[in-house]
């Protein structure tokens, strides 16, 4: 195992409490926390590490306490879920410049991705994506990944990273990305032509309309994605104060249900949530909004561990339908209902009961049209 306290700072829970302390029923009782020592990881389902480093937002100085503020608030909550267990090992130390803060990013992410953890990262301004990526392409694992933002980080006019990293992340050499997905876009923050390029990639992009209005069918897209990166720019403010993009966007309730469909995925092993700054938000309604999706991320893990592996057919409902001359499988899962379509390579992919009713209908449903495109 990599050492990585050189590279951590612990948390000073002391003064998340006020010294009050915590009752046995709430967060902090049920977590390990690296007060004094770095806590033994092996056991661990799922990893907590805050980021401070928001230079590239242009945020130079106001975002240390920012994954302090969310723990704050995360700490105070009720822990229902005694089938996962957490692990938060403090908070990574900024680099002397932007880079220097995105290898220390990398590197950690990097070994307890090699562990096998579900990383969940606090803080940081959102072109921290990027080192969340690098950690990826450190341990050479092809990934699919998927931004939830209000906007489409491709402004390559920008001087902010956080404007235009996805452009380094989507084309740089070598690339590990086998499919990207954006959901939550608001089109009047979006050049038309750059929706264009995202669709010629065969990339999925879902404006905030379609996704607030099926939000059930965002559940397949983030089943299948490893590197999930959420942005609280796609929060509308009046749910998320510190999110000043848009006076429109997801609902808290719809945040939550996102980062719950996340948890649910077998195949997401890290999660950050980006772009709080404490001085932007009202009263921590913020933080308190961050904390309850992770919460909910946490409720989708424990739900996760009731799934059966595909290869074990008896836990699942299996159809066969053909569509314009195609055969193929549909499998329903008898623990948690959830739908995946074979697809010509034999391989199964997520998808939803909507595409199986297309199917029967015999039209072909797009989410099984876009893989072939890819492929």
């Amino acid at each position: 195992m990599y050492d990585l306290h050189d590279f951590l700072k612990p948390v000073l829970i002391n003064t998340l409490n006020g010294d009050n302390g915590y009752n046995d029923g709430q967060f902090a009782k049920n977590i390990n926390i690296y007060q004094t020592e770095l806590p033994d990881i092996t056991d661990a389902d799922i990893v907590l590490v805050g980021v401070t480093e928001t230079r590239g937002c242009g945020a130079f100085d106001n975002a240390e306490a920012a994954p302090d503020v969310i723990r704050k608030e995360l700490y105070q909550l009720h822990f229902w879920h005694k089938d996962v267990s957490i692990a938060d090992i403090g908070n990574i130390k900024t680099g002397a410049t932007l880079n220097d803060s995105y290898a220390a990013i990398k590197t950690v992410i990097a070994e307890l991705l090699r562990q096998n953890k579900t990383v969940v990262i606090l803080g940081g301004s959102h072109d921290i994506t990027l080192a969340q990526y690098f950690a990826y392409k450190e341990l050479n694992k092809i990934v699919e990944a998927t931004c939830i933002d209000a906007n489409i980080n491709l402004r390559g006019e920008s001087p902010e990273r956080s404007e235009n990293f996805l452009m380094e992340m989507l084309t740089g050499e070598p690339n590990l990305i086998k499919h990207y997905n954006h959901i939550g876009f608001q089109s009047y923050f979006v050049h038309p032509r750059m929706l264009e390029t995202m669709d010629k990639l065969r990339f999925d992009c879902f404006r905030l309309g379609v996704a607030k209005e099926n939000i059930e069918e965002m559940e397949p897209v983030l089943r299948n994605t490893h590197l999930l990166s959420f942005d609280i720019s796609a929060i509308k403010y009046s749910d998320a104060p510190a999110s000043l993009q848009s006076p429109n966007g997801f609902t808290g309730e719809e945040a939550c249900m996102l980062t719950r469909y996340a948890g649910m995925s077998n195949n997401i092993s890290s999660f950050g949530i980006y772009g709080y700054l404490p001085q932007d938000d009202v009263n921590n309604l913020t933080a308190r909004q961050i904390a309850q999706m992770l919460w909910y991320f946490i409720d989708g893990k424990s739900r996760s561990k009731q799934e059966a592996a595909i290869e074990d057919r008896n836990n699942f409902n299996e159809y066969h339908s053909s569509f314009t001359e195609v055969e193929t499988i549909f499998l329903q899962s008898k623990k948690t209902g959830r739908w995946w379509l074979q697809l010509p390579n034999k391989k199964f992919i997520a998808c939803s009961y909507k595409d199986y009713i297309h199917a029967s209908q015999n039209e072909i449903p797009e989410r099984w049209l876009r893989a072939q495109e890819r492929n």
